[in-house]
């Protein structure tokens, strides 16, 4: 196993090649969104798992643990989450071909609630920092918060001495004074004498440090008491807001099982969640009159997060009833118009057939 961890780090650009050329494929297999799915959908999640575990052994490199980029968590979570996003599909069709169209809906469930205690488990363990692709990329960004010149043992970033030096006055002093330059000399031999000196001292104490002390670094989590009581209320909007995030698809899930899919009511709830939970994440950033507690600076990377969160809303026209009632007339005609045109009208004949079929999929739509 070692030996493939070592080959797949140091040919991760292939490999990453190589995924998106199978997963590619997969959608030209034959009998694809057919009834009898089940063989297609296994080799799409047996692949999707080998890209998983692949993702996981490159990013949790031991390098980047020394570095602190990746926080090695003693569960793999984003792993885990990759994983059962990518049974899922067949967890569906598998169900669906063996209990039907309605019973289907229970074990959808099912992961569905495996995949929210696994990523609240994963929003309580990494500090309550916000999930980044559900969970599935790490969140190791760090929010800067220090001086842009940092002091070691009396030395800037640079090297210089903060201390007082007689150099800055005896440099200044005529050059061509024999007695200046002589003390400007000595002055600068015992100025480098004592950097030599703190650096040795240095070199000395972080050896011993390094043998003490584990190499991977100590990372303070946030709890939940101390972000309420540090944030106030924007740590209280902060945290609802992902949770109900996190816990919309199974929600969505619950009330098609009780009202079934072409009812309005569970897609109208799914998404004023959706509205309810950005918009509480988008609250907590913001400065409240006379509200207490500082409000989130959030990272690029979590600020491309909100990005494509909206940027998911998108599938609620392709979810059921909005889809049947609307968005399949749009692509059919559509298709209609385009079909005498040469290699368009193929085209687009293809890419609508594909769209009809993956809607017909919950997993494919769910946008969790």
């Amino acid at each position: 196993m070692e030996a493939y961890k070592r080959w797949v780090r140091r040919n991760k650009d292939y490999v990453h090649s190589l995924e998106s050329l199978t997963n590619g494929l997969t959608w030209l297999l034959p009998e694809r969104f057919s009834a009898s799915e089940i063989g297609p959908e296994a080799v799409t999640a047996i692949l999707g798992i080998i890209t998983a575990i692949n993702e996981h052994i490159i990013e949790t490199t031991p390098t980047q643990w020394q570095a602190g980029f990746v926080e090695p968590f003693s569960f793999p979570y984003s792993l885990c989450i990759s994983a059962v996003k990518d049974l899922e599909t067949l967890v569906e069709v598998t169900a669906q071909h063996y209990y039907g169209e309605d019973k289907k809906w229970n074990f959808i469930a099912v992961t569905e609630a495996l995949k929210v205690l696994v990523r609240l488990a994963l929003f309580r363990n990494s500090g309550y920092k916000m999930l980044l692709h559900g969970g599935e990329t790490p969140n190791t960004e760090k929010h800067s918060n220090l001086s842009s010149q940092q002091t070691v043992g009396g030395f800037s970033k640079h090297g210089n001495h903060h201390g007082p030096s007689h150099s800055r006055y005896i440099n200044g002093r005529n050059p061509w004074n024999l007695e200046g330059r002589a003390l400007s000399a000595l002055s600068r031999f015992g100025e480098n004498a004592r950097m030599v000196s703190d650096r040795v001292w240095l070199g000395r104490v972080q050896h011993q440090h390094a043998i003490i002390e584990p190499p991977s670094p100590v990372v303070q989590r946030m709890t939940l008491a101390t972000i309420l009581s540090e944030k106030g209320l924007h740590g209280a909007l902060f945290v609802m807001g992902e949770v109900l995030c996190i816990t919309r698809p199974l929600i969505y899930v619950l009330f098609i099982r009780k009202y079934g899919i072409r009812s309005w009511t569970p897609w109208f709830l799914s998404l004023a969640v959706d509205f309810i939970g950005i918009g509480f994440l988008t609250q907590a950033t913001k400065s409240m009159h006379g509200g207490k507690g500082q409000p989130l600076h959030l990272t690029v990377s979590e600020m491309d997060e909100l990005k494509r969160r909206k940027l998911l809303w998108a599938l609620y026209l392709m979810r059921d009833p909005f889809f049947s009632k609307y968005t399949r007339q749009r692509l059919e005609s559509t298709e209609k118009l385009l079909e005498p045109v040469p290699i368009i009208g193929l085209l687009t004949a293809k890419i609508v057939e594909l769209v009809i079929g993956a809607q017909t999929r919950y997993t494919y739509m769910s946008g969790s």
